[in-house]
């Protein structure tokens, strides 16, 4: 049988067989690994350092002596196997030809060779020769385990702790030499002077010190290129540019002034997948030769095109990163980009990761053993963090992400993590294995180093009333030096909306003498999404703009806001590059067959809130849905809204919501049985003709068309040559304040004062700070903020409101448009929405 039949452990080596072929099992290598498990599995630690130990080794390992280590847990299958006698195999697929990753499609022959492995408990290991590394210019050879069941169907085990996935978490896994990944980046030195080298037991392992501010970015639509190549070319670029004194653009200004950038999640998320038939798109599609012989066989590889937000993962392969966003499928790639940011001309730019481990989408049941999940939840699946195997799997996956330079992480939805306590009878919060994600050792070529940490943790949700009930202190006050997404930077938060800072006072007062170690801001994936939710009759602020994407573009980008936060605030302010750049942000993706309709019926204020009629006319925009017949964007809204309310009435019946769209607004609409708007109701004059016949492939086509579009027109690259250059050079001002004046994240004091005028009219903040600590040689920095945070001009007058003498103040930053000129100006002047400054005194 394939599966090796391991003698009870011995250091007797296996006498090799006169004859190998090409690729071949090296069994006294392997029985070397399988006595070493053997040896871990029965010593005296606990369960859960056992399963970190055997972590290390799972997955695949290219070998300083040329050999290749594999080790997969496979429990659900061991027994089995090895009682049926069952063929349990790893195949090595070695392509016989270059692949070129930059081609859409290609067809490539491969070379198959099976391989025996040798069981250990729930383990199975090989030691394997001939196995070819990838690298930056040549792809490796591919891997799997596969088995035949007793109804002698195919399957094959994927290795969870893949280095690199360049075609999906479908497809095989390839060997990457990651030894010479780490010994050639570009950034070796500054991992020298930041981190501790290996071996060194006196030494401290250092943690990644607290950046000043960051930028949230989304790979896919963050450079024109829409990948993590685009990213390094842009930063590039910039860090030349200051090199020499050269003035950016204003689209370069939004990206300049961090010194710390968070990826939104980068591992490897859901595919698109058919009920019927993948072979179509898979991106590894197996089309000749699938055979039980070693002959070669053929296979279409499609690059990945997978288009999310990146949170919705099925945990397989979280160690290496989504190919989508990889221009070139190789792990170089992330280490090309981190390195451009260590190396930044004007000091180190920080890497931080957005890790997702608190749920998996339910397609992570197709590719992972059960043992990893506990049950559905409502994002897909909930992870069983408390089996010790899987809960060192997963640190394992972090551990490795980490290693390719990350200098932080963001934990997503630690609220999450929870689990029944059969000691207290209770469901508790996991935070033990929430702080162990934050004391995860990263390991750069033996320097290494603890990560910045940031949770993001709602508790109580999703108790109703969540958002009043949560402190959003639990993890911070739990690790020193840790910090949380504080209150304003959640998903509830709707700044379009009349009075809304007004309705905040307490949490912006929580921030203001408690935010210290809270993540601060306005505009971020979550809450410019949530923009587009908010109902078209609400109160809107009409002082933000004339149209309602003028009005989500000022909210999410308010000057007043980026004022308060980036000059007088406490705490860690982050940016989102869409909202800063004004440029269209919605929930998109592509891997959605099943649920895509539903998706994109939710979607549909997306349309209202992010698109004006003279955008969706330029030729680039939308080419899909003009192609299905939708010319205009009044069109669009029209079926879009349609759609929206024959869903909700069907409860999510395709089949119903195909029958009403076609009574409804075909040209033989049946107005006796609507239960969506006529044609009239919506004011549209006619709609495309394939409503006409209108069923649920068509449905899916066009929610498909509506994702892609809509995924595309938020790219940032569409939208350079026309960045407002006063905003956006005024934020790097702002952050550029920020970061001379390091001493302003901390909590407000005594001598501080922070209060508003606020009435049915408007709200205004102002506030005075004192530097706490200033060195004992100097005098302390001192700062004055107004910030004028909706409603009707007023006329301020800072110094009777901070009882100061204003003459001995001057105007630090103001915000474009507000113009004050002659010596008293800053006695008394009018400020309106949105409008803001710092004042300094002239000594400083």
């Amino acid at each position: 049988m394939a599966v090796k039949d391991s003698p009870k452990p011995s250091s007797a080596p296996v006498a090799k067989p006169q004859y190998q072929p090409l690729v071949y099992l090296v069994e006294d290598e392997t029985q070397t690994v399988v006595n070493w498990a053997h040896g871990v599995a029965q010593s005296d630690d606990t369960y859960f350092h056992r399963g970190q130990r055997l972590a290390r080794r799972l997955g695949v390992h290219y070998r300083r002596d040329g050999l290749t280590e594999f080790g997969f847990w496979t429990p659900e299958l061991m027994a089995d196997v090895i009682q049926s006698e069952r063929t349990l195999e790893l195949e090595i697929l070695t392509p016989l030809q270059p692949i070129n990753f930059s081609q859409p499609q290609q067809t490539v022959s491969f070379q198959r060779d099976r391989i025996p492995v040798m069981p250990q408990g729930e383990f199975v290991w090989a030691v394997v020769a001939g196995v070819k590394p990838g690298s930056r210019d040549r792809a490796g050879s591919f891997y799997w385990l596969r088995y035949v069941d007793a109804e002698g169907r195919l399957h094959s085990i994927r290795d969870p702790l893949a280095y690199s996935l360049p075609y999906g978490v479908f497809a095989p896994a390839e060997v990457y030499d990651m030894r010479r990944l780490q010994q050639q980046r570009a950034d070796l030195g500054y991992f020298r002077r930041t981190a501790a080298p290996k071996g060194r037991v006196e030494v401290e392992i250092p943690r990644v010190p607290t950046p000043t501010n960051i930028l949230q970015i989304h790979p896919k639509t963050a450079s024109p290129e829409g990948t993590l190549e685009g990213l390094t070319k842009l930063f590039k670029q910039i860090s030349d540019k200051l090199a020499v004194g050269e003035a950016l653009t204003a689209a370069e200004a939004a990206y300049s002034g961090y010194d710390a950038v968070q990826l939104l999640p980068v591992e490897p998320t859901i595919e698109y997948r058919r009920e019927d038939t993948n072979i179509e798109h898979e991106f590894f599609a197996i089309v000749e030769g699938d055979g039980d012989d070693n002959t070669p066989f053929t296979v279409t590889l499609r690059k990945p095109n997978t288009q999310n937000w990146g949170y919705d993962v099925p945990i397989l392969g979280s160690a290496a990163t989504n190919p989508a966003v990889l221009g070139s499928l190789r792990p170089d790639e992330v280490v090309d980009f981190i390195a451009t940011l260590h190396n930044f001309s004007q000091g180190p730019i920080h890497l931080i990761y957005d890790l997702v481990y608190g749920h998996a989408d339910n397609q992570g049941l197709e590719l992972l053993g059960q043992q990893f999940f506990k049950g559905p939840n409502m994002y897909g699946q909930d992870l069983n963090h408390q089996l010790p195997q899987v809960r060192a799997i997963l640190l394992e996956m972090q551990r490795r992400k980490l290693n390719t330079g990350a200098d932080g992480i963001r934990v997503d939805g630690g609220q999450d993590f929870r689990f029944f306590n059969p000691l207290s009878g209770r469901v508790e919060q996991d935070d033990v294995y929430l702080l162990a994600m934050s004391d995860v050792v990263q390991d750069i070529y033996g320097y290494r180093r603890l990560m910045f940490t940031i949770f993001e943790d709602g508790r109580p949700w999703p108790e109703p009333g969540w958002e009043e009930k949560s402190t959003y202190l639990e993890l911070a006050e739990a690790k020193p030096g840790a910090f949380q997404w504080g209150p304003l930077v959640f998903a509830h938060n709707t700044p379009t909306l009349k009075g809304f800072w007004d309705r905040k006072w307490r949490r912006v007062c929580e921030v203001i003498f408690q935010g210290d170690h809270w993540i601060t801001g306005c505009g971020n994936h979550d809450t410019v999404r949530r923009g587009n939710q908010i109902d078209l009759d609400a109160n809107i602020n009409w002082n933000l703009g004339d149209t309602l994407p003028q009005v989500l573009n000022r909210a999410y980008n308010n000057p007043a806001t980026l004022l308060w936060v980036h000059g007088f605030s406490p705490g860690l302010p982050m940016d989102f590059l869409n909202a800063s750049l004004e440029t269209p942000w919605g929930f998109f993706r592509n891997t959605d067959d099943r649920y895509g309709v539903k998706v994109v019926s939710e979607e549909v204020g997306f349309l209202d809130w992010q698109i004006e009629p003279d955008l969706y006319q330029q030729p680039q925009a939308f080419p899909q849905l003009k192609a299905l017949g939708f010319e205009t964007l009044d069109q669009l809204k029209g079926f879009a809204r349609a759609l929206r309310d024959a869903m909700v009435e069907t409860d999510y019946n395709l089949e119903e919501v195909a029958q009403i769209c076609q009574h409804c607004l075909g040209e033989n609409a049946d107005k006796g049985i609507c239960e969506v708007p006529s044609l009239e109701e919506l004011n549209q004059p006619s709609l495309p003709r394939f409503l006409a016949t209108l069923n649920v492939p068509k449905l899916k086509q066009f929610a498909m068309a509506f994702m892609e579009d809509g995924h595309d027109i938020c790219n940032v690259g569409h939208y350079f040559d026309t960045a407002n250059l006063d905003t956006c050079t005024f934020g790097l001002a702002l952050r550029q304040f920020r970061r001379q004046n390091p001493w302003l994240r901390d909590n407000l004091t005594g001598r501080d004062r922070f209060n508003r005028i606020s009435d049915d009219e408007r709200t205004i903040f102002y506030g005075y700070r004192s530097q706490p600590h200033p060195p004992s040689d100097a005098t302390p920095q001192e700062v004055v903020m107004l910030a004028h945070m909706g409603g009707d001009p007023m006329t301020v007058s800072p110094g009777d409101w901070l009882q100061l003498d204003i003459d001995r103040w001057q105007v630090a930053l103001a915000s474009p448009g507000l113009k004050l000129t002659g010596k008293k100006a800053l006695h008394s002047f009018e400020l309106k929405d949105s409008q803001g400054l710092l004042l300094v005194p002239k000594s400083r």
